[in-house]
């Protein structure tokens, strides 16, 4: 990624194909109940045109998978990594059981397309007539839906045949991006991706999960709920999620090392990409008290030092 990326979202809109992300959809009467059951957000407010950020986790309370959900023509959809969408198509599907709820592979049926920049907003209401009014709200339209994620940061989600002239107004209107550039921006949002080389390895709160309005305390019983909430009530949490920068190459579960910790990881990087102006960011879980007394180091003491950055969301 080049400097380009950076001027394109200040002075106009830029677009990715996000085929690479896997896409889950769940049809039946008994959804919203299963799903209730088993991911860590309130999936009834779904129905009132929310979207959510989400994770399922395993009953330790550990992140198995992170999701972008939302409600679409009756069914719920689970987006997450590519490469995880089978493995969590089926581990979910085995607790069915006799719920009037079905899991189907949705890759095929929608077009999404990631647009972002301070003229996205204006450019999907030219060209989808319907515009989300608030952060996570869906709206929907006769050419597809939009979701709103965050600050000038917008999800299409539309049929394959309706993209094809979507596609030629976005071509001609905004840079495409490829998609490790949408990850990036992902990451710049302070939104965490549960990847297979991090699974199990943080409660919810550790990527602050609590701080982007993906996991809820009142909702009840799911999967790994008695240790999340006893995290976010009896216990101290001992590790945050971090945006950084780092002059070496990252990736997803390299470990992170400081002196005060004595030979043991200090964190974790959890999502990392190349930056536009040259090295690498990332999302990095870190011990809280290693933050006080940096540097941190990537891979080892004598690895590259990260440079803490600032998330767009304040830490607890």
């Amino acid at each position: 990624m080049t400097q380009n990326l950076i001027d394109a979202l200040h002075t106009g809109a830029v677009f990715a194909d996000l085929a690479p992300l896997g896409l889950i959809a769940f049809s039946g009467e008994d959804t919203t109940t299963f799903l209730q059951g088993q991911l860590t957000n309130d999936v009834r407010k779904l129905a009132t045109g929310e979207a959510q950020y989400s994770g399922f986790c395993s009953p330790k309370g550990r992140l198995l998978a992170s999701f972008l959900m939302w409600n679409q023509n009756g069914d719920t959809y689970l987006q997450l990594p590519g490469d995880l969408h089978e493995a969590m198509q089926k581990r979910l599907s085995m607790f069915i059981m006799r719920s009037k709820v079905k899991a189907r592979d949705a890759r095929s049926e929608m077009t999404r397309i990631g647009v972002a920049g301070s003229r996205a907003a204006a450019l999907i209401e030219t060209t989808l007539g319907s515009l989300p009014d608030a952060d996570m709200r869906v709206a929907h339209g006769p050419a597809g839906s939009v979701i709103r994620l965050g600050h000038q940061r917008y999800q299409i989600v539309t049929t394959p045949e309706l993209a094809a002239p979507l596609l030629e107004t976005l071509q001609r209107d905004a840079t495409p991006i490829d998609y490790p550039a949408w990850q990036w921006l992902e990451i710049q949002a302070g939104i965490p991706t549960i990847l297979p080389a991090t699974q199990e390895q943080f409660v919810p709160q550790m990527v602050n999960f609590d701080l982007t309005n993906s996991v809820n305390f009142q909702k009840g019983c799911y999967t790994g709920q008695e240790i999340v909430a006893r995290t976010q009530y009896l216990g101290k949490l001992k590790r945050r999620m971090y945006l950084v920068h780092s002059d070496s190459p990252a990736v997803p579960g390299d470990e992170l090392y400081s002196a005060d910790m004595e030979g043991q990881s200090s964190g974790m990087i959890v999502n990392a990409q190349a930056a536009p102006g040259g090295g690498w960011d990332a999302l990095a879980v870190i011990q809280i008290s290693s933050i006080a007394a940096q540097p941190i180091h990537l891979k080892s003491l004598d690895g590259a030092q990260l440079r803490l950055e600032t998330l767009p969301y304040a830490l607890a």
